[in-house]
C-alpha cells in the first residue's frame, strides 16, 4: 500500500534555516546598533546637562566675588596640593594669571585651578563688616583626580560673626561639621583658563618686571576682570562598541566687584 509522504526536502530545510539565520542576524544587528546609539545619546545628554550646570555654578560662585587671589590666606586643614615653602601644609600652592590648560591628575591627587574671595555674609545675607572693610571668605576651585570632578572648597572666615558659610572638606574628611566640597562639574578631563581686563586685553603677570630685581611684579590676579574657562569633558561609554563622549563648554565670567 502506497503512502504519501509530507514534509521538507533537505535542500528546502537548509534554505529555510539560512533565511531564518539571516533575518535573525539582521534583527540582532539592528538591536545592537539601537542600543549603542541609545547609550551614546544618553551619555551625551548627561554630559550636556552637566556642562550647563557647571556654567551656572561657576557664574554663581565667581561673578559676585571680590576678586581672584594667588593663594589662600585662610588656613585649610585638607590641602590637596600644598605650598611646600610654608610649614604646616595648610596653604595651596600659589597660582598666577597665566593662560593655559590643566589636565586632570591621577587618582589620589588634587590640582588647584583658581582661588577667589568674597565678602562674608550673615545668616540674613547681609555683609559682615570689620570696621570699614568686610570680612571675606575664600574659595578653592580644584580638580579631583580620584573622581574626575571639578569641585570647590569653601574656607569660611571664622572671625566673621554669624557667618552663614561653613568650611567644607574632601569626601575623605566629611563630617557633620564639615560638609563635602561643592560639586561643579563631572567627567572633566582638563580645563583651559584665560584671564582678561574689561577691555579684553589678556592678563599675564610676566608682562611687568621690576627694573631693579628683575622679578615679575604684575599684573596678576588682582588685575583680572574677566575669567574664561573651557571645560573639556570625557565620559567613557557604558556599552561596549558605542562611542565615548568628548566635548567641551566655554564659560566666560565678568567679575562684578572687580
Amino acid at each position: 500500500m502506497n503512502h504519501k509522504q509530507a514534509g521538507f526536502t533537505l535542500p528546502e530545510l537548509i534554505s529555510v534555516m539560512v533565511v531564518s539565520l539571516l533575518f535573525s542576524g539582521l534583527i540582532m544587528m539592528f538591536a545592537f546598533e539601537y542600543w549603542r546609539a541609545t547609550a551614546s545619546l544618553t551619555t551625551n545628554m548627561e554630559t550636556f546637562v552637566g556642562r550647563l550646570n557647571a556654567g551656572d555654578r561657576l557664574r554663581e560662585a565667581i561673578n559676585a566675588s571680590s576678586g581672584l587671589i594667588t593663594q589662600n590666606s585662610i588656613a585649610d586643614g585638607h590641602v590637596g596640593d600644598p605650598d611646600t615653602t610654608i610649614p604646616g601644609n595648610q596653604y595651596w600652592k600659589p597660582l598666577h594669571a597665566i593662560p593655559g590648560t590643566t589636565a586632570m591628575g591621577a587618582s589620589g591627587t588634587a590640582k588647584p585651578l583658581l582661588y577667589f574671595r568674597s565678602p562674608s555674609r550673615s545668616t540674613s545675607k547681609t555683609i559682615i563688616m570689620n570696621g570699614t572693610q568686610p570680612y571675606e571668605d575664600e574659595f578653592v576651585l580644584y580638580m579631583d583626580g580620584t573622581t574626575k570632578e571639578l569641585r570647590m572648597r569653601i574656607l569660611a572666615n571664622s572671625a566673621a560673626p554669624s557667618n552663614r558659610l561653613t568650611t567644607t572638606c574632601p569626601s575623605s574628611a566629611v563630617s557633620s561639621s564639615c560638609p563635602i566640597d561643592k560639586l561643579i562639574a563631572t567627567n572633566v578631563s582638563s580645563v583651559t583658563t584665560r584671564y582678561f581686563s574689561r577691555s579684553a586685553n589678556t592678563i599675564d603677570y610676566t608682562s611687568i618686571v621690576d627694573s631693579i630685581t628683575g622679578a615679575y611684579i604684575g599684573p596678576d590676579f588682582p588685575a583680572v576682570e574677566v575669567a574664561e574657562f573651557t571645560l573639556n569633558v570625557f565620559k567613557k561609554s557604558q556599552l561596549h562598541g558605542s562611542e565615548d563622549t568628548i566635548n567641551q563648554t566655554v564659560v566666560r565670567i565678568a567679575l562684578r566687584n572687580s
